[in-house]
């Protein structure tokens, strides 16, 4: 039997580019399996339905790899699990190579399939890395110059002592105060202890 994949993060991202590549490939609705939600938690209705589901011999076709999860790890599980404990086959419409189907292959094959999918992930993790070291760098090298980083910090009225000081001789309510300064209850009563 041949099941579709289908994963976006949000319930506003569009899955019709997905679905389109599905259907090109002869699935139908019924053999598509969607989800919209982050793969965050990894609790996914239907991906579990679809494993459930799952059997072997069977083709799940997924039009990129990350549709499987969100790290390395989850991914190469999911891939483990679907492809030796299943005995399912695994096709990516984006990278051809990764296709565990015999049509004319054999144990070559997915030898084959498998140190794409190391070499992938160990490019994608590298990368990762690279990006943190970066980030790194220019936030030491921004520190260095004096650069202030985070959220600027948030000027307050210049009338604010003085109703504070009205607010902690009980003259006035925080409600009071806060729409004196126009600004939300809470933040007043955050910068309000600071004037004690």
């Amino acid at each position: 039997m041949k099941y579709g994949y289908v994963r976006v993060s949000t319930e506003a991202q569009n899955i019709a580019r997905q679905m389109e590549e599905m259907y090109k490939l002869g699935l139908t609705d019924e053999f598509i399996y969607v989800d919209k939600q982050s793969c965050k938690d990894f609790e996914r209705e239907n991906y579990k339905l679809l494993k459930e589901i799952l059997k072997k011999d069977d083709l799940l076709t997924i039009k990129s790899i990350d549709r499987l999860g969100r790290n390395y790890d989850m991914i190469i599980n999911e891939w483990s699990e679907i492809t030796k404990v299943i005995e399912a086959d695994i096709f990516i419409i984006d990278f051809p190579l990764l296709d565990t189907r015999e049509d004319g292959m054999n144990l070559v094959g997915n030898f084959i399939s498998y140190i794409v999918l190391e070499v992938l992930f160990f490019v994608a993790q590298n990368e990762r890395e690279n990006i943190r070291k970066r980030q790194a760098e220019r936030i030491r090298i921004a520190k260095e110059k004096g650069v202030h980083l985070g959220r600027p910090k948030y000027k307050l009225p210049d009338n604010f002592k003085e109703i504070v000081s009205r607010f902690h001789n009980k003259e006035i309510t925080n409600v009071q105060a806060a729409k004196l300064l126009n600004m939300k209850r809470c933040t007043f009563l955050k910068y309000s202890k600071l004037y004690r």
